[in-house]
C-alpha cells in the first residue's frame, strides 16, 4: 500500500485557491445535460466523481467540450432539453454518489433501458429510500444483488404523478435531491413529502439554487414539503461559474486556526454552500475568522476551546471539526452526524478508531462522536484512509501538532481534491 509520511509541524501560513465543488460540479453537468440550450461551465472540479458523471453523459449522448486556451477547468455542454439521446447504457459510476443517486433518478424517468453500478463500497451505501419514492411514481427499477442497494437495472417507466411522493429524509440527502433534479423531466405537477427530519438541509438548498438558475423554481413548505409545477423545464443560463468546495476549505481553515493564519480563496461568507458554516464553528472553538467578497481566512488565536454542536447543517466539514478538537481545552461531542455511517466509508466508526490511534478518548454514538484529546498527540501513527479522501486530509492536520504522521493510501484524495497534499505542504513548516 502507498504511504505517504507527513513530519511534524507547528505553522501554518499562506493562502490556498480552492478546487472547484464536488457538490455544484456534479449536480451543474447533470443540469446542464438537460437543459434547454448550451451552458458554458467555469470553474469545474476536475476529481475522479466529477470523471465518472462526464463518462456517464457522454455514454448518454451528451456532447461535452473542454474550452481550451484557459487555466480553469472549463466546459462547454450541448443541452438535450430533457431527453437523454442514448435510450440503452451500462454507466459505471465507481464510489460518486454525487452521479451516482441524481442520474438514477433521472434515467427513471428517461423511457430506457439502463445499467448503474459502481465500486464495491458503493454496492454497501444504501439507496432503498430512493428507488422506492421513484417507485410510487411509476419508475421500473430493479435491484440486481442485495435489496435496497446498487447495482441496479432501470426500465422505461409508467409516470403517475397523481399522488405525492413520500421521502425518507434522514438517511442521506441525496435521495431528496435526485428526485426533486428528476421530476421537471415528467412535464407534471409533482408533490413530495418527506418522512421524518431532512437531514443535511444545506444540500438541499444547493440543489434547489442550482435548480432556479436552469429555470425551475421548487416550491417548498419548510422543509417537509416541496412541489415541481407542471411545464418546468431546464432552460441553459448560457453560463455559470462552480463556487470553490467548502468542505475542502475546512482543512486550511482548520490549519489557520491551529498553525497561524491562512487565507483561502474561492469562497466567501454568501457561498451557496452551507458548509461554509464550518467557519462560524471554528469562531465558537476561539479562532479569529476574516470574510472578504471571494475569501476567508483564518487565524490562530490561542488554545482552541471545545464546543457541543450540533453538525447537521455541515456533515462534511464537521469531520475537520473532530481533528480540531485534539487542539481543544476539554471534550468536544459533535452531534447529529448520522449521516456520516452512508458516505464512503462508515466515517463515524472510522474516525473514532483513527483518532485513538493519535491518544485521543472517543465515544462514538449512534449520531455522534465525542472526542477528549490526548495530553501529548502519540507520534508517528499510521492512519487507515478506507478509501475515502476526507479521512486522509483531515488527519494530515495532526501533523500541525509537532507529531510526524503517515497516511496510508493518500491518492484517495483524487476523489474531490487531486493535490491536496501538495498544497497544504506548501502553507506547514
Amino acid at each position: 500500500m502507498e504511504q505517504l509520511h507527513l513530519p511534524a509541524a507547528s505553522q501554518a501560513q499562506g493562502s490556498i485557491t480552492l478546487p472547484g465543488s464536488k457538490s455544484i460540479s456534479n449536480r451543474t453537468l447533470l443540469l446542464a445535460a438537460l437543459a434547454k440550450g448550451n451552458t458554458i461551465i467555469k470553474g469545474l472540479l476536475a476529481s475522479d466523481d466529477t470523471e465518472r458523471m462526464l463518462e456517464a453523459l457522454e455514454k448518454l449522448g451528451i456532447d461535452i467540450v473542454a474550452i481550451p486556451g484557459v487555466e480553469d477547468n472549463n466546459k462547454y455542454v450541448i443541452g438535450i432539453d430533457g431527453s437523454f439521446p442514448n435510450k440503452n447504457a451500462d454507466l459505471f459510476l465507481g464510489n460518486a454518489g454525487t452521479a451516482f443517486r441524481p442520474l438514477t433518478a433521472s434515467l427513471a424517468f428517461s423511457d430506457g433501458n439502463y445499467h448503474l453500478s459502481g465500486v464495491s463500497r458503493m454496492h454497501e451505501r444504501p439507496i432503498g429510500d430512493l428507488v422506492d419514492a421513484l417507485s410510487q411514481a411509476g419508475a421500473n427499477l430493479e435491484y440486481l444483488e442485495n435489496k435496497g442497494f446498487p447495482p441496479l437495472k432501470i426500465s422505461p417507466a409508467n409516470i403517475d404523478l397523481s399522488k405525492p411522493i413520500k421521502i425518507r429524509g434522514d438517511v442521506s440527502s441525496q435521495f431528496l435531491t435526485a428526485l426533486l433534479m428528476a421530476l421537471p423531466l415528467c412535464k407534471k405537477e409533482a408533490n413530495i413529502e418527506v418522512i421524518g427530519e431532512l437531514i443535511s438541509k444545506p444540500y438541499i438548498d444547493i440543489t434547489l439554487n442550482l435548480m432556479a438558475k436552469f429555470g425551475v423554481k421548487v416550491q417548498r413548505d419548510g422543509w417537509q414539503k416541496f412541489l415541481i409545477p407542471a411545464n418546468s423545464q431546464y432552460i441553459s443560463p448560457n453560463e455559470i461559474y462552480v463556487e470553490g468546495d467548502a468542505s475542502s476549505a475546512s482543512y486550511f481553515l482548520a490549519a489557520g486556526a491551529i498553525g497561524g493564519g491562512v487565507m483561502v480563496v474561492g469562497i466567501s461568507h454568501d457561498s451557496i454552500q452551507g458548509d461554509v458554516k464550518f467557519a462560524e464553528a471554528i469562531s465558537m472553538m476561539g479562532a479569529d475568522v476574516e470574510y472578504f467578497s471571494d475569501k476567508i481566512s483564518s487565524y490562530k488565536n490561542g488554545k482552541l476551546k471545545a464546543i457541543d454542536l450540533d453538525c447537521n447543517h455541515i456533515p462534511d466539514a464537521a469531520m475537520t471539526l473532530a481533528i480540531m478538537a485534539l487542539f481543544a481545552d476539554g471534550t468536544t461531542t459533535l452531534r447529529n452526524i448520522a449521516s456520516w455511517r452512508v458516505k464512503e466509508t462508515d466515517r463515524l466508526s472510522a474516525m473514532a478508531t483513527e483518532l485513538r490511534k493519535v491518544g485521543a478518548t472517543v465515544i462514538e454514538g449512534a449520531d455522534y462522536l465525542s472526542i477528549t484529546p490526548p495530553e501529548k498527540l502519540t507520534p508517528n501513527a499510521v492512519i487507515d484512509t478506507y478509501d475515502d479522501h476526507r479521512m486522509a486530509m483531515c488527519f494530515s492536520l495532526v501533523s500541525l501538532g509537532g507529531v510526524p504522521i503517515t497516511i496510508n493510501d493518500p491518492k484517495c484524495v483524487n476523489k474531490t481534491f487531486p493535490n491536496y497534499f501538495e498544497e497544504f505542504k506548501k502553507l506547514v513548516s
